[in-house]
């Protein structure tokens, strides 16, 4: 029993240093307060053993029984720093931590103020009892404790970072029961004594295996999630048509890996393009090539699932490429369809200019070879008749010419917009003058004297121009022209007192060369004149919409950002 207890206690000698040794260097290499707490907690019990192995059995010098106290001091304080060690991933409560703390601290004391320790076979004195009984309850507790809490916090952790926890907490377990073992018995070379050293080997051994894994072991636990993520790496060599079918099929894999209750993918201009589950609390960023990850994860992760965030990280770089391949999809799908709109507006251009032009240049056509071949014939009121006509059909034609071409430089954007800063109600009597010409007596401006603002005066005029004469064309007088300015938006109203446009025909009020049935009885038009105008007013950021007026008449209200307040605009004088 005595060669056992020997080879147990070199075996533990090498497991417990050896575990000393990579708590210390992941604190090198990490230099973090859990880390600390850990290299603090397994340091202590690597200086416990080799103090063990190196202190005689019987020490008599004040030297030697001063490492003896020390070293029972520091075994005394291990379950402490292990519960340290738990709670640097989130705090106790403050009654446990002083209730911990002041306890420890107390049997410390105890420890040096004992008159001596008894030796190996040595009669126990009740004090001593005592101090072990104290010792023992103060070890079970906060061993159990510690392990209760790794255990509990493992239950919602990934596989790795679950089995590593659970590892520690039965780690703990064992070497509490180590312990209880070694003080039941006086005999250092007692089964119980052989026991107790090899709780201690498994119990080193389980604390290696939750602390530092090898790679085997972690592949192993985690081929379940592993087999998830190369799910995933496969759909994302898959072409995708949006940056969200990216997101989707890599979230659900993404957030198993690390254990996380929430996961959102952002693209590189940093716009959220997917997300999964719920967001609590600050979430942990992995940045990478093309975009980045909020993780909303637990304390634990950083410690026990550091190899499973560097596989998120690999996992986030190839959807940063997926990302950014998609970018480039849509960019190329975006370049071609304008492409394609820009075809579709030259053809319809092209198909419209040759219907609409086809009657004036057929009737000019008409009236110049009657004027050839029977111009003789012809009385003088009769060429009077055509030349009219002539003019008539002329003037139709340079102002369809003129609308076709306003429509062709809006739908290639060509058309540019300068605002400048102009006195609204002269502006809009002087257009009010142009369009409505004798009948200016029947146009109402209610517009305040001191209204300025930042428009465009050729858009302006353009717009303000068909409105008033399609109220007078289509619609009856009074013609009411309002204006005023809030929100930074200069909003004119041109009203009418006629029979407004019908319900039915209102959704295609603003198509391209569509009239209704009763303004074709009323008058002549190309069906332009709206689009026209909605354009320009689309243009210049605002926009162009009717509304019916109660009982009888129509509105149309036009809204321009023209803020008066730009100073780089000249004021009129």
């Amino acid at each position: 029993m005595k060669e056992l207890v020997e080879v147990v206690g070199y075996v533990n000698l090498v497991t417990f240093t050896a575990l000393a040794v990579v708590t210390v260097r992941r604190w090198l290499a990490r230099r973090d307060r859990t880390t600390a707490w850990a290299a603090v907690s397994f340091g202590a019990l690597g200086f416990i053993v080799l103090v063990g192995r190196t202190l005689p059995t019987h020490p008599h010098g004040a030297l030697e029984v001063v490492a003896q106290r020390i070293e029972i001091a520091v075994l005394l304080l291990f379950p402490y720093l292990l519960f340290r060690f738990t709670t640097a991933f989130g705090p106790p409560s403050r009654r446990l931590y002083r209730f911990v703390t002041a306890m420890s601290a107390l049997l410390v004391i105890w420890t040096f103020a004992l008159p001596h320790f008894p030796a190996a076979g040595e009669r126990r004195p009740p004090w001593f009892v005592a101090y072990l009984v104290a010792f023992l309850l103060h070890w079970t507790i906060l061993s159990v404790v510690s392990a209760r809490r790794l255990w509990n916090a493992g239950r919602r952790e990934p596989t790795v970072a679950r089995r590593r926890m659970q590892l520690l907490s039965f780690a703990t377990a064992a070497l509490t029961l180590a312990i209880l073992l070694v003080a039941a018995s006086t005999d250092s070379h007692s089964p119980l004594a052989a026991a107790s050293g090899l709780l201690g080997t498994i119990s080193s051994v389980a604390f290696l295996l939750g602390l530092a894994p090898p790679a085997s072991v972690r592949i192993a636990w985690r081929h379940r999630e592993q087999a998830r993520v190369q799910t995933a790496i496969g759909d994302l060599m898959t072409l995708a048509t949006s940056q969200e079918e990216v997101a989707a099929r890599v979230l659900e894999p993404a957030a198993a890996i690390v254990g996380a209750r929430a996961i959102a993918i952002r693209n590189q201009e940093g716009r959220v393009v997917g997300a999964y589950g719920e967001p609590d609390g600050e979430p942990l960023p992995v940045a990478f090539a093309g975009g980045s990850l909020d993780v909303w994860t637990t304390p634990y992760a950083p410690f026990f699932g550091g190899e499973e965030l560097a596989l998120l990280r690999t996992l986030g770089a190839l959807t940063g490429l997926a990302l950014d391949r998609v970018r480039l999809f849509e960019e190329e799908h975006a370049a071609r369809v304008e492409l394609e709109r820009a075809n579709e507006v030259k053809t319809n251009f092209v198909a419209l200019a040759a219907h609409e032009l086809r009657t004036p240049v057929t009737a000019i056509h008409g009236f110049v070879q009657t004027l050839h071949h029977l111009g003789e014939r012809l009385t003088e009121a009769d060429r009077e008749e055509l030349r009219t006509a002539l003019e008539q059909q002329t003037a139709r034609m340079a102002s369809l010419v003129e609308q076709l071409l306003d429509l062709s430089r809006l739908d290639a954007d060509a058309i540019r917009i300068q605002p400048q800063r102009l006195r609204v109600r002269d502006r809009i009597e002087e257009i009010v003058r142009a369009a409505a010409g004798t009948r200016i007596h029947a146009v109402d401006v209610e517009v305040p004297p001191e209204l300025e603002a930042c428009v465009d005066p050729n858009a302006f005029d353009r717009i303000l121009s068909n409105l008033v004469t399609n109220a007078f064309r289509y619609g009856e007088p009074p013609v009411f022209v309002r204006a005023e300015q809030t929100d930074r938006h200069l909003r004119v109203a041109v009203e009418d007192r006629g029979n407004g446009v019908s319900p039915e025909f209102v959704p295609e009020l603003f198509e391209r060369f569509t009239r209704s049935a009763s303004s074709r009885a009323r008058a002549r038009g190309t069906g332009l004149g709206l689009a026209i105008a909605r354009s320009y007013a689309r243009a210049h950021a605002g926009d162009l919409l009717y509304e019916p007026v109660e009982p009888r008449g129509a509105r149309f209200r036009l809204v321009l950002p023209g803020g008066a307040g730009d100073a780089s605009i000249p004021r009129p004088v």
